[in-house]
């Protein structure tokens, strides 16, 4: 079990729509600190590998010893063959101690790093389910892919090989070093100049590694970001004969991926600590052979000390290697944490208001618009306007001054031109936004006060091309409730006139859908998500042109099951079919971000221009 260790996170609580219980507090000052922290959590096996890569390369140096003292025996006259088998017997025992202890440093690390993969991972999905819709509206979901995949995968790496081989590299280092010196403090003089050559080399070779690795992994992001977003549009991509273009935009961000490999392979290239060390072997042996001619040292003194200089070509050489894992775990950790401090608009609002919703809704002098932080497309149909950034629309004021009252179980019907400002409206009943200015008021408490878990649990949105997932049709009837029976699925689907089509699958409610229910019609699609909000039984219901992809027949159906279930409940209307808007108790003629009118479909007939042109283009 890991042991809980608490840091300190960041000096104050950031704003999030969803947060786990007992959550473990990561430091995110910054991405050495934060992979800190990440290790921290499981202390025993940084301890475990320190000391077996300790022992391991003390047992390597006892070995070179052991030599040079067979070596003095053998080159001696009257050697007991006894004594010869005890150095060699000191060998072998020196050379099992070195496997156990390399086992021990390689089993930590590896158990340390599957840890810190699972939990940073586990960390980024939680932030990113906590972030607003105004945050997923700007990101691209190919490049959030790659942080979540493959970024997240180079903290893996970053611990093993990477850290795994730097601390051993760090121990090959300092322990030859501390028996060297038990030899003869003289022999120190040629390997202390090789590090310090080596540091300034090394040093340089991650000066300009660093950008390398750090373009590397933002042009994966935009590679990965650009490919998912053709296929997703796949569509749209070959009904515009757009497959030259995409082609062309995918191999040129694949070139430049390419080119910033083989700008990492030139650095590498011309790595100079591999030369440095063959100079200092050579300068070692020299040095050695001078010291045994004065009487400083003897001969196996001196074979032992080659075979521990012997030891710095270890770190040498695998130091090409892990400094570039290093490089990329560190930039891979900055664009992970840079999803996760990013700040979200709205907070969950633990403490806040929560009790069962009547449905009364009022707008007091309601106004927004898109600031610099929520600058992204919203159309009538959210789902597709999602992830595109649009950079226009900040400072936008896309409703000004709105204020009306819809009472319990009213339902409101809101026409309006395309991009009027109607579903922008909705969205600010179950804070998707929040108002800029004004107050949106639930039963008489600002949405704000509300407790984002219980407000929005009770409130359902019906969308026109409403999201499915891969799952089986059951699951997603019953998505938004987790203890539903078969017998109330079964009872959502037929009020929704979906019962019939699943039935007709071989599979029945087990049927799985494809990605975003791309198996299914665009009726059969909407059909779902409206038995999906019959289930959930909302005190509010959202319909946003829901019916639109419905036949004529289908729809008068499922109307009737919707006025049927709409005296219970508010609803909020967008629609363009004439026969719902007929059955609202009040219709809002939204204009250009104002409230234009409001009254019965008699009542605007008469008084209002604005409603008569859009009721005379939708018939």
């Amino acid at each position: 079990m890991p042991v809980t260790v608490v840091v300190p996170s960041q000096p104050r609580a950031r704003k999030r729509e969803f947060r786990l219980e007992n959550e473990y507090h990561y430091n995110r000052a910054g991405p050495v600190r934060w992979i800190v922290s990440h290790a921290l959590r499981y202390p025993i096996f940084p301890v475990i590998a320190i000391v077996a890569a300790v022992l391991n390369n003390y047992a390597y140096s006892n070995i070179q010893l052991l030599i040079g003292r067979a070596f003095n025996m053998i080159t001696s006259t009257g050697w007991a063959t006894t004594a010869l088998l005890a150095l060699a017997l000191g060998v072998a025992g020196a050379a099992l101690a070195q496997g156990i202890t390399g086992l021990a440093r390689n089993y930590a690390f590896e158990f340390l790093a599957q840890g810190v993969e699972r939990d940073a991972r586990d960390e980024l999905y939680v932030s990113l389910l906590g972030k607003s819709q105004t945050f997923h509206g700007r990101q691209r979901i190919g490049d959030i892919m790659a942080r979540a995949t493959n970024d997240v995968r180079f903290v893996n790496l970053l611990f093993a090989p990477a850290l795994m081989l730097l601390l051993d590299s760090a121990m090959a280092i300092i322990v030859p070093l501390f028996v060297i010196a038990t030899l003869n403090l003289r022999l120190l003089l040629v390997p202390g100049i090789f590090l310090i050559v080596l540091a300034i080399l090394v040093w340089d070779y991650n000066r300009r590694l660093n950008p390398v690795s750090q373009g590397l992994r933002e042009q994966f992001g935009t590679l990965n970001a650009g490919l998912a977003e053709a296929i997703s549009g796949i569509e749209v991509v070959k009904a515009n004969v757009r497959e030259r273009y995409e082609w062309d935009k995918f191999t040129g961000n694949a070139g430049r991926y390419r080119d910033l490999f083989i700008q990492q392979g030139r650095i590498q290239a011309f790595y100079l600590p591999t030369l440095a060390f063959a100079i200092a072997w050579a300068a070692a042996f020299l040095y050695g052979a001078l010291l045994w001619r004065a009487g400083e040292i003897n001969a196996g003194e001196l074979i032992a000390y080659l075979g521990l200089v012997g030891t710095l070509r270890f770190p040498t050489f695998m130091s090409i290697w892990i400094f570039n894992l290093v490089q990329m775990g560190v930039a891979s950790s900055r664009r992970i944490l840079e999803t996760i401090n990013t700040e979200t608009e709205l907070d969950e609002n633990v403490g806040g208001y929560a009790a069962p919703i009547r449905g009364e809704v009022i707008f007091e002098d309601v106004s927004f618009s898109y600031d610099e932080q929520q600058t992204f497309a919203v159309s009538e149909n959210p789902s597709a306007s999602s992830g595109q950034a649009l950079e226009g629309l900040a400072g936008r004021t896309v409703l000004n001054h709105i204020s009306f009252r819809a009472a319990p179980g009213e339902t409101i019907a809101i026409v309006g031109q395309t991009g009027s400002g109607k579903t922008t409206l909705t969205q600010l009943i179950n804070r998707i936004f929040d108002a800029s200015r004004g107050r949106v008021l639930v039963d008489g408490v600002d949405v704000r006060e509300w407790s984002l878990e219980s407000l929005r649990s009770q409130i359902s949105t019906i969308e026109q091309d409403p999201f499915l997932f891969s799952r089986t049709l059951a699951e997603n009837i019953a998505f938004g409730y987790a203890g539903a029976s078969q017998e109330m699925i079964e009872d959502a689907a037929k009020a929704a006139q979906a019962h019939e089509f699943i039935t007709s699958f071989r599979e029945g409610y087990a049927t799985e859908v494809g990605e975003r229910g791309e198996t299914l019609s665009g009726g059969q699609r909407q059909r779902i998500a409206i038995a999906r909000a019959f289930l959930t039984d909302p005190r509010i219901l959202i319909l946003d042109d829901s019916t639109s992809a419905i036949d004529s027949a289908t729809e008068d159906q499922i109307q009737r099951a919707m006025r049927r279930i709409s005296r219970q409940r508010t609803t909020f209307l967008i629609t363009h079919r004439l026969s719902q808007i007929r059955w609202a108790d009040r219709i809002l003629v939204i204009r250009r971000g104002e409230l234009a009118d409001q009254g019965t479909h008699e009542e605007l007939m008469v008084r209002s221009a604005d409603y008569r042109r859009i009721f005379a283009r939708y018939d």
